[in-house]
């Protein structure tokens, strides 16, 4: 049997407040918490409640004949879990069938998988860990954001392990090639690819309920012979969309509910096709070629590049802008900082500075929550300034200067050597120096102390010797005297003695 596809994208950013050039520095909240409260509540009554009710009675009915399959963006089940809980109670009603399979994607729906495979690989990763956590499935097929796909992506995928992956059969890259077969990726064939048909995609994503086509209105019979005109050697029919279509894109009141409601039956009736998820489809099929994809395509727009996105000054100026802090990025733990990194990677704030006004300008500006691109830029600009102004003070506070490149850290990295060098050598010499003071002083004042001791000592000896030279002197003095005082005495008796004699 051949093989429909039925994949829906849901996704809902984290819309900015006004942000003025004057609230730089000033407040730190980027985000219109009343915005995505009210407009979550609006999508889930219009769309997401009723059309999760839809194909779970449509589950019920045909059980695992009746499959299809998600990727829900962190950023859409962030918001799910703060504002409409009983929408991701939904989901996980229809997780628990075993006829839904989660698709892996960017957690943030960002563009980093053209700017930091680094940031792409951890985003993937958080995104898992949420499918996990939600709806207990390991995803094993991946859908970049806006379906993003080149050769140089889709091997980086393929190293992360996933099997397949879906992008878009664009007519540009495909040639006379049919987009109903499964392809693989030109650099690691071990990847297939899924291919979205985007003709029969679009008439019900977008022309359903456009009166003025030629087709109008769309019936599931109709709709059905269109699937068996496809040529029987074709394999597979991917049908991709947004799920805003039903009840949203396409209000209830174009019947686009009872158009869904009743296709599988007409499909099981009238056709030969059987409903599978893309890993049953990939396991199912096998390859018919190559695809080649050498810049990267998008399901956006006629032209199915990045110019959605990318492309004018304004989009890539931003874009830079952002990821020029990714390294930075990398050494920030700080929750509130790595929450609003996630949430401005988000693409749809560089798809509302998109200028192009021609055949998809309206689509771009029902989209639009911006008077013109040039606001949305300005907007941006201004938020992402105050953020950069955190980030910087963040490091700042922290002494972390890591963020510098590869060959600053080298420089910076010999220089602390050579000085760590100098000082351990400065301090050896002043230690040396220091030993060297001291023990010198020890000299002296121990030749000092010697010598004052020995001055002592001869003083006193000084005075010693003085005192017995002084008593010998004393001693003679008094001998002296005391024959001085004899000798007249003896003159005296002498003179005496004569004159008697006489």
């Amino acid at each position: 049997m051949r093989t429909i596809c039925f994949y829906f994208q849901v996704h809902q950013p984290y819309r900015l407040k006004r942000y003025r050039f004057f609230d730089i520095g000033a407040r730190h909240n980027y985000f219109d918490d009343y915005a995505n409260r009210t407009i979550m509540r609006k999508v889930s009554e219009k769309c997401y409640l009723p059309t999760n009710q839809l194909f779970l009675d449509l589950i019920k009915e045909y059980g695992y004949r009746f499959k299809i399959s998600y990727s829900l963006s962190g950023t859409l089940i962030d918001q799910l879990e703060m504002y409409a809980p009983d929408v991701l109670d939904s989901f996980k009603r229809l997780a628990e069938t075993g006829c839904v399979e989660f698709l892996s994607e960017t957690y943030s729906h960002s563009l980093s998988s053209l700017k930091s495979r680094e940031e792409f690989e951890k985003q993937v990763a958080m995104h898992d860990d949420k499918i996990k956590e939600h709806f207990n499935q390991t995803p094993k097929v991946f859908r970049n954001t806006e379906l993003i796909y080149s050769d140089t992506i889709g091997a980086m995928v393929s190293e992360m392990g996933f099997k397949a992956m879906l992008c878009e059969g664009a007519k540009h890259v495909l040639g006379w090639k049919s987009p109903n077969f499964l392809y693989t990726n030109a650099i690691d064939p071990k990847l297939k690819l899924l291919l979205k048909n985007f003709k029969l995609s679009d008439d019900i994503a977008f022309r359903f309920s456009n009166r003025a086509w030629e087709e109008w209105p769309l019936t599931t019979e109709k709709y059905v012979s269109w699937l068996n005109g496809v040529d029987r050697k074709e394999e597979i029919i991917n049908l991709f969309m947004d799920y805003e279509t039903f009840g949203e894109h396409q209000w209830a009141e174009t019947g686009i509910f009872e158009f869904m409601r009743h296709l599988p039956h007409q499909v099981f009736s009238n056709s030969d096709y059987e409903f599978l998820t893309p890993s049953e489809a990939a396991e199912k099929h096998q390859p018919v070629a190559m695809m080649h994809v050498p810049h990267p395509i998008s399901w956006a727009d006629e032209e199915r590049d990045l110019t959605a996105w990318l492309g004018n000054d304004l989009q890539d100026d931003a874009f830079d802008k952002l990821y020029s802090i990714r390294e930075k990025m990398k050494l920030v733990t700080d929750e509130n900082l790595l929450r609003d990194w996630k949430y401005l990677q988000t693409s749809d704030h560089f798809y509302y500075m998109c200028t192009k006004w021609f055949s998809d300008g309206d689509v771009h500006k029902y989209f639009n929550p911006y008077d013109s691109p040039y606001d949305a830029f300005i907007n941006f600009m201004n938020a992402l300034s105050d953020f950069m102004l955190r980030v910087d003070e963040n490091l700042n506070q922290n002494n972390l200067k890591q963020y510098l490149p590869e060959e600053v850290k080298k420089l910076i990295a010999e220089y602390e050597s050579k000085i760590a060098d100098l000082k351990n050598f400065t301090e050896k010499r002043t230690l040396i120096k220091t030993t060297v003071t001291t023990a010198k002083k020890k000299s002296v004042l121990k030749k000092k102390s010697t010598t004052e001791k020995t001055s002592k000592r001869a003083e006193v000896g000084v005075k010693k010797t003085v005192k017995k030279v002084a008593a010998k002197d004393a001693k003679k003095s008094e001998k002296a005297t005391s024959k001085t005082k004899i000798v007249p005495k003896a003159k005296s008796v002498l003179k005496k003695q004569i004159k008697t004699k006489k």
